[in-house]
């Protein structure tokens, strides 16, 4: 059994879980701290800009540092990449589940930062690279629920570090490697060496190198996404409204399919709207309380606040601008002439006459037999070759899409063999995008060469600057579980994961850290729940502190 088929085999029973964990803690969190996310905003936003900074609090990095080291980790290739991935499955219904799970994440992620803040470790005469704050949701499982749960604090840990390498680090490598080379025919190996060097000498400096880089990035690369967004969104103004009310219409009655083919089905749209919303601002999963752990404050509540702000600017703003520019320029639904590499990891292998076509590995002698270019499904075989698991309707031997193919592909050689016994290791078709090309031709289209400009340096900035504030997660748990001399070669390991992201699979990686972050939110949020009555007494705390110094 290879790792899609395990993930297949276990992604029914494991994401309704999920779901309705996620959902509800967030929704009783909400409920037992008066809607904090609505009420407390604006504090939020006061915090954040410095109006409560004490430079001799203790901790490593300011509030605002602690905000923007967090932001480049949510703030990522989940706002460009998993945003188009989320279309292409779930339809534009998946935006509102995306919208619910970070309305009711802010609520998630202030009671998670709270915690990591009320249960960090600080110790003031380290300082340095290394920190001198160690927080997260292993100190507070540990600290708060008692030694009993250590087991649970060390597998939440030991699954943040592997989120670190997959989600935080070696997606990112992947997304910005997988663009560059549609666009410029760069080897994928050679973006992984370039982005993996300059991750490798920001991580090597520490928290406070790190607090200093993604302070200057995440608000400049926001900023210009922001910026490009709202430019395509003003040519194709009169979609706009269209496309806004049909992420409402489709929530619930969904008709689109993955990539608008198929009869589209509820929990399809549910699933990849939820699923892609908390890999995009991670409420729940444990990870940015790590990063907000090391804010100098001496009340935890007034960090919680601060974090608060993640989901909304994150999945509220940037993630419904993407979502709204993909809808309104019509691409998520059109397909663009591709070069079919036929061991691509964008191949898959879909049943003909499926409702909603999902990847499988084929067996060993199954053949695609192709008649004048477009494939003969049968009984017998009913294998279709697909782009991001949509079928390829038409395949030509040549680029300018004028030879059609005859022949036979044989997916386990990849490779297709003419009927005049030419052997192709490449075919030529019409294909959808997904995940960054896929919102990278929205600009373009839109933008031409600007918009190709625009999301191409976003993505290398928020793919480094994700990567590089994911680090510091996987540190500070590879310092929980094994202790500090195990950071550097970490951090080694880190950079070569890098790397090898690159040059691996699509599919396969968004699926294994989908997995994985599934795996780790679970007891995390069981925690949050067991905890929220810490939560509540720091709250009420905090809030009358801060009216009695009003």
């Amino acid at each position: 059994m290879n790792i899609v088929e395990f993930q297949q085999m276990i992604n029914p029973f494991l994401y309704p879980i999920l779901i309705v964990m996620l959902l509800g803690t967030g929704l009783f969190l909400t409920i037992r701290l008066g809607f904090i996310q609505f009420r407390r905003l604006g504090h939020g936003i006061r915090v954040a800009m410095g109006h409560y900074d004490d430079p001799d609090d203790p901790g490593d990095v300011s509030h605002f540092q602690a905000l923007t080291t967090a932001l480049s980790a949510t703030v990522g290739i989940g706002n460009i990449a998993g945003v188009a991935i989320a279309i292409h499955f779930g339809g534009p219904g998946a935006i509102f589940w995306m919208w619910v799970t970070a309305l009711v994440g802010m609520a998630t992620k202030y009671s998670e930062v709270t915690l990591a803040q009320q249960y960090r470790e600080v110790t003031p005469a380290a300082g340095g690279a290394k920190g001198s704050v160690a927080g997260g949701p292993m100190y507070y499982i540990e600290k708060g629920l008692g030694k009993k749960w250590k087991p649970m604090a060390a597998f939440v840990a030991f699954g943040i570090m592997l989120t670190a390498f997959l989600s935080g680090n070696a997606i990112q490598a992947n997304s910005i490697a997988d663009l560059m080379n549609s666009e410029f025919d760069i080897p994928m190996w050679l973006s992984g060496a370039v982005t993996a060097a300059v991750v490798g000498l920001v991580i090597l400096g520490g928290i406070q190198r790190i607090g200093k880089v993604t302070s200057i990035i995440a608000p400049f690369m926001a900023l210009l996404y922001v910026a490009g967004g709202l430019m395509v969104l003003g040519i194709n103004a009169d979609m706009v409204w269209p496309s806004f009310k049909s992420i409402f219409v489709e929530a619930f009655n969904p008709t689109a399919g993955i990539a608008g083919t198929g009869a589209g089905i509820f929990v399809q749209t549910l699933l990849w709207g939820v699923r892609r919303g908390l890999f995009s601002n991670e409420a729940g999963q444990g990870s940015a309380p790590i990063a907000h752990s090391a804010a100098k404050t001496k009340y935890p509540s007034s960090e919680g606040v601060v974090a608060l702000l993640e989901p909304f600017i994150d999945t509220i703003v940037i993630c419904t601008i993407t979502a709204l520019v993909v809808l309104s320029a019509g691409v998520w639904k059109e397909t663009t002439p591709t070069t079919l590499r036929l061991n691509s990891g964008d191949v898959t292998y879909v049943e003909a006459e499926a409702e909603i076509y999902r990847a499988f590995s084929p067996s060993d002698g199954d053949v695609i037999e192709v008649l004048a270019g477009k494939p003969n499904a049968t009984k017998d075989q009913p294998l279709l070759l697909a782009w991001h698991e949509v079928p390829v309707e038409v395949f030509y031997t040549d680029e300018g899409h004028t030879q059609l193919f005859v022949g036979k592909i044989f997916p386990d050689q990849q490779l297709a063999i003419a009927s005049d016994g030419t052997s192709y290791d490449t075919l030529y078709g019409d294909a959808m995008e997904n995940a960054a090309p896929l919102t990278q031709l929205a600009y373009t289209k839109s933008l031409g060469h600007w918009g190709t400009g625009i999301v191409l340096l976003c993505v290398i900035l928020f793919g480094i600057s994700t990567s590089i504030s994911w680090s510091y997660y996987g540190d500070r748990c590879v310092n929980y579980l094994f202790g500090e001399k195990s950071i550097l070669p970490y951090k080694a390991i880190y950079v070569i994961m890098h790397f090898i992201g690159a040059v691996t699979s699509l599919n396969t990686i968004w699926g294994l850290g989908d997995t994985v972050l599934a795996f780790i939110t679970i007891p995390n949020v069981l925690a949050l729940l067991l905890l929220s009555g810490v939560v509540k007494k720091l709250t009420d705390d905090y809030f009358a502190k801060i009216k009695e110094e009003a």
